[in-house]
């Protein structure tokens, strides 16, 4: 299992933020492993909304369907599947003054079967991974 988490301040407004986050085919200008994500669900964005990501980490590539899980103001839960694992995105939005919001952004991976054995791997790379999201997500956020 991989678990990340990052807890950082981006100058615009909470409400500006989760509209932005939970559309999640913007991961491709925040997360640095997405190459491309298609929303698959028609309509607008709400609980049950999919979309098909491509990510590639370390020459790996993986698609998963990412489902918005939780769509509150101060919360959004993004789970992505596949056969080889489980992602959950979690973040949660606070207002840190009435243009700022804290973003607490939590990545949970739990791999199955064979791909238990990249565990110890992941986590390290991972961690690399997870200041690189935060980064590209602050750029993204204060565009």
């Amino acid at each position: 299992m991989v678990d990340v988490t990052r807890t950082f301040t981006v100058t615009r407004s909470r409400a500006d933020v989760a509209a932005y986050l939970r559309d999640f085919a913007n991961a491709t200008e925040w997360d640095p492993g997405t190459v491309a994500c298609t929303q698959a669900t028609p309509g607008p964005v709400a609980v049950g909304t999919e979309w098909n990501n491509t990510s590639k980490l370390y020459g790996i590539s993986t698609e998963l369907t990412y489902r918005l899980e939780v769509d509150e103001p101060g919360h959004i839960v993004l789970k992505g599947t596949n056969k080889t694992a489980t992602s959950t995105d979690d973040i949660t939005l606070n207002e840190a003054g009435p243009t700022s919001t804290e973003i607490t952004y939590h990545a949970n991976i739990e791999f199955n079967g064979l791909a238990k054995l990249a565990d110890p791997l992941a986590g390290i790379a991972f961690e690399r991974v997870g200041k690189e999201t935060e980064e590209q997500m602050i750029a993204a956020l204060q565009k």
